[in-house]
């Protein structure tokens, strides 16, 4: 059997759980559902506003609650909980894992799903700096309802806040975690209450679910259609973290958590805010925190804040997860990964991604004042994303579930339909703050156009100078040199060639040890590999073998264990008696290489502050040997 087909022969994984129903769905509400949550505090505002009257007529408000209501029954209901969340691959769930899914499903593995993917998850870091900022901020913005002359401390809280929370990422988050769940799911309970009982102030508001409400509103409204719908999409900005955490909880505890408690409380917080404004014109510049008496005012405010922490850590939690894949799928370099859980393996935290997202979070505070001046900056990167998921999901749609044509088009093209109306609105918002999330994307898409480009450019430099294994391997089985004892292991990337530090190990030792494995990481298609998949051995004489770990691109990477594997197939050694050897190479620019020279220089500033491959791979220090080379790209 020949590696690829063990590679293609591995069964898919399903999500399995021992934790019991009830404590999923309370443990998804904090992760899953913290982002969307916040909404309320800004959504029907910032709708209300983009209206362009200075009063709040009832035309205004029935327009912008059906908006709402048909926006989260459409994108969030119909799309994610009853289509993408089905899109699952061995479990997982997120643009990249969706890329995959798709590139396995067709048999060229065409270039555009990769690309397509690559912008996606750029967006979704886009997205990553901007949720922090907008949701922190509008709660702390509560107290300009408490106490107005306390204004002016609202951005200097928001900051201290903000830099709490970076700061206590490097501890982890499972004790925090734990009680995510239950003050989530008291403030979706908080939310659903507040609404229900502020109905009753005009409960003709309700009629707001008849979509003629948002049709006749748009037909009579074109001058500001554009706008509205802008804001309105914030209302279901956070859907993303459905099928992004979807790897954590499975389907079922999302999909009941959705529709038992956070779609009915959503619903019923715009009704009673609509309502109250109908009720209470004057109060349109705050309706939410505005509508509660003034003794629940501070509590709300700090149970307002104590959620969008929630809905940031979320969000920065998946940032760590995204890149954690994009470097597993080399799209990116190696990055530090502290685990910060002995018990769950997702748990982790990335020091150069913190300083890195906090930098962006707190500039965007400074730079915006307030959560209407960032409102502007959201929408472009989640709609742009939404789009990316549509497109993804046809390729999966036809090829994997096999699906008519025209069924998939029924489905599909209505989606499209909605996701380039909402991304077309919030474009229009690019010179007001648009372009943030743009620019950030912009910048990763052309770190990982680099370091792809790079790695690909260097692996045809390497393998120009290499020489076949084979040849290697037969030479030095007729004429063999002088051996010590003990097991040295080559790592390489090239699975066919000779490893450069073997070569280079030859050329200046002169000797070869008693066993010498050539070993190969790779990164499978698949969030994990099973035990019994994850090792494929091949034994070339005495003196040689080849060796081949295959980890899912969840998985973190440990040679050490995966080589315990290998010693069931027949692999033997001593780990104090292994060397583990590397190639360390200096990357110098030509100015006649493939990339120009600029992207030269970042792709060598990129390998410059990669990690450490020995730390990466979980390798035994005291057992490394690196030899350093030159390689002029």
């Amino acid at each position: 059997m020949t590696y690829r087909q063990l590679r293609n022969d591995d069964p898919e994984l399903e999500h399995q759980s021992s934790t019991g129903l009830p404590s999923l769905v309370i443990a998804a509400l904090g992760v899953v559902y913290g982002d969307i949550g916040t909404s309320p505090l800004y959504a029907f505002r910032e709708a209300l506003h983009a209206t362009g009257r200075l009063g709040a007529s009832r035309t205004d408000v029935l327009g912008v609650l059906s908006l709402i209501v048909w926006a989260l029954t459409i994108v969030v209901t119909l799309k994610y909980v009853c289509f993408v969340l089905k899109a699952d691959n061995r479990g997982e769930g997120g643009t990249l894992s969706l890329m995959s899914l798709a590139r396995e499903s067709l048999a060229d593995r065409p270039k555009w799903v990769l690309v397509v993917g690559v912008v996606g998850a750029s967006l979704f870091l886009g997205d990553a700096i901007i949720t922090p900022a907008i949701s922190v901020l509008s709660a702390v913005e509560g107290i300009q309802v408490v106490a107005p002359a306390a204004s002016d401390w609202v951005v200097p809280i928001t900051l201290t806040i903000i830099a709490a929370l970076f700061f206590v990422q490097r501890f982890g988050t499972g004790g925090v975690a734990s009680v995510f769940g239950p003050v989530t799911a008291l403030w979706f309970v908080v939310l659903g209450v507040s609404g229900a009982i502020h109905i009753f102030d005009d409960p003709t508001v309700l009629g707001a679910v008849n979509p003629s409400h948002a049709v006749r509103y748009i037909e009579h409204n074109l001058g500001s259609t554009v706008a509205v719908l802008g804001a309105v999409f914030l209302a279901v900005t956070g859907a993303e973290a459905l099928y992004v955490d979807l790897g954590h909880f499975g389907r079922r505890p999302i999909v009941v958590a959705w529709f038992v408690l956070v779609f009915p409380s959503l619903l019923l917080n715009y009704f009673g805010q609509g309502a109250f404004v109908l009720a209470h014109p004057e109060m349109a510049s705050h309706p939410f925190f505005s509508m509660h008496p003034e003794w629940a005012r501070l509590p709300m405010v700090c149970l307002a804040t104590a959620a969008t922490v929630i809905a940031s850590q979320a969000v920065i939690s998946g940032a760590y997860s995204l890149v954690r894949q994009a470097m597993h799928l080399n799209l990116l370099p190696r990055l530090e990964i502290r685990h910060t859980s002995e018990t769950h393996s997702g748990q982790i935290f990335m020091p150069q991604v913190n300083s890195l997202l906090f930098v962006f979070v707190a500039a965007l505070v400074v730079f915006f004042q307030s959560s209407s001046g960032l409102s502007a900056a959201y929408g472009i990167a989640v709609t742009g994303e939404m789009l990316i998921t549509s497109v993804l999901l046809f390729v999966v749609m036809r090829r994997s579930w096999n699906w008519a044509l025209a069924s998939t088009l029924a489905v599909i093209v209505p989606l499209i339909v909605i996701d380039t109306g909402f991304l077309s609105a919030n474009v229009m918002k690019f010179a007001d703050g648009g372009w943030v999330p743009v620019a950030v994307a912009s910048t990763m898409m052309l770190l990982m156009q680099t370091w792809t480009a790079g790695r690909r450019l260097l692996a045809n430099r390497t393998k120009a100078d290499e020489i076949p294994l084979s040849s290697i391997i037969d030479s030095l089985h007729r004429r063999k040199p002088p051996t010590v004892p003990g097991t040295a292991i080559f790592l390489t990337s090239d699975i066919e060639g000779a490893p450069t530090a073997l070569l280079h190990s030859l050329k200046h030792y002169k000797v070869i040890h008693e066993h010498n494995v050539i070993l190969s990481v790779v990164t499978a298609a698949k969030p994990f590999v099973p035990d019994d998949d994850k090792i494929f051995l091949e034994s070339f004489n005495p003196l040689f073998s080849r060796l081949v770990i295959t980890f899912g691109y969840m998985e973190t990477p440990n040679i050490p264990s995966a080589l315990i594997l290998a010693r069931k197939l027949g692999l033997t050694f001593d780990i104090m008696s292994t060397s583990f050897f590397l190639s360390r190479r200096t990357i110098l620019p030509s100015r006649k290489g493939g990339m120009p020279f600029w992207q030269d220089r970042l792709f060598i500033t990129l390998s410059k502050n990669a990690g450490n491959a020995t730390d990466y791979f979980s390798l035994p220090t005291g057992r490394v040997v690196e030899l350093g080379l030159q390689t002029v790209i």
